[in-house]
């Protein structure tokens, strides 16, 4: 007789066990309500997590963003310094002045140093 109560008590604790997780009332008012400051410590970091991680996205689109237009820059750089150097070769510079007619003449012998005494 008192195996046939306890087979009740546990048919009727498991059925209402059953009943209170579907319903919704056991995660609510035992789980949630007992364990508070872990839920919100749980929601807190969940939520520092995912904007940890939109932070080191958006960082690496700036990196990514960042590298293209340095790449850009040396090339332009590269090019620029090209274009100097082929300007400034002496006969560049000649064909250039005789162009403009500037009556300006090449220099037949080589440039000297002048040397001054300070007394």
């Amino acid at each position: 007789m008192a195996d046939s109560k306890e087979n009740s008590k546990k048919h009727a604790k498991t059925g209402s066990f059953i009943k209170e997780l579907l319903s919704g009332s056991m995660v609510s008012e035992k789980i949630i309500l007992k364990n508070l400051g872990y839920v919100s410590l749980v929601t807190l970091l969940a939520a520092i997590y995912i904007g940890n991680r939109f932070h080191a996205e958006k960082i690496t689109r700036e990196t990514t963003k960042l590298l293209r237009e340095v790449k850009d820059l040396r090339a332009e750089s590269l090019s620029t310094s090209t274009d100097l150097m082929y300007v400034s070769k002496q006969s560049e510079v000649f064909r250039l002045v005789r162009e403009k007619g500037l009556n300006l003449e090449e220099l037949k012998t080589p440039p000297f140093k002048l040397l001054v005494d300070k007394k």
